[in-house]
């Protein structure tokens, strides 16, 4: 089995060392790099090619949510988990919009924040119902009409079962949950899922979700 590449980004060296020094326990897992400020993620990501960066918010010269812009929009980026100290807030929600595939707090269980990192390395995003509730009535605070206006412009590229599966994907189902439901194999789930992140120009299953919340998408439909 190949190990997953990790790529550990914390001004604390203390917290990197415990980092360190859980995660590189795992079988499953090879720590390829540090850095202590987001300033240093480009040439550290080059350098080692990560699958996973679990990169903290708050550095003092170039935050983890520039670093995580900046990451996600290059080719073949590595999926980022974004670490903090706080459930909801601006911040977490730009670095998801950014392209993060979600984020832990820095208080989680080792083996909860292993999970995570094995979860998103296999394309899943990490999310708990607790957290997805309140970003978005945190998201839902804020210039809402201005967002479900672009919003639904942008979902209206979308042809019916393309809609219908972005719509499951921001109910939370997973690929096989989605295939039941609409009728449809777990291939073609996932080809429409690429078709639905291509058209709509965005990095992964949580940016599809709260594209779906903003157009309302998920309210008419019950959620």
């Amino acid at each position: 089995m190949t190990a997953i590449r990790l790529l550990l980004v914390d001004d604390d060296p203390l917290v990197r060392a415990g980092l360190s020094f859980m995660m590189g326990g795992a079988d499953d897992i090879e720590i390829v790099g540090e850095a202590a400020d987001g300033s240093e993620v480009p040439a550290l990501v080059d350098r080692t090619h990560p699958d996973v960066v679990l990169m903290d918010i708050r550095m003092p010269n170039v935050d983890g949510l520039t670093a995580t812009e900046e990451l996600r929009a290059r080719k073949d980026a590595p999926q980022v988990v974004v670490l903090t100290t706080f459930h909801a807030d601006d911040q977490v929600l730009r670095a998801l919009r950014a392209g993060a595939a979600g984020f832990v707090l820095k208080d989680t269980p080792p083996t909860e924040i292993l999970a995570a990192v094995r979860r998103v390395a296999a394309g899943d995003p990490v999310l708990s119902p607790t957290v997805t509730r309140q970003l978005m009535a945190h998201a839902a605070k804020s210039a809402l009409d201005t967002r479900r206006s672009g919003a639904r412009t942008r979902i209206a590229a979308l042809n019916d079962r393309e809609r219908e599966v972005a719509v499951a994907v921001g109910q939370g189902r997973a690929n096989a949950e989605i295939a039941t439901e609409l009728f449809m194999s777990i291939a073609t789930v996932k080809t429409h899922v690429s078709r639905v992140l291509a058209k709509l120009d965005l990095n992964n299953r949580v940016q599809i979700a709260l594209l779906t919340y903003d157009a309302g998408l998920l309210e008419e439909d019950g959620h």
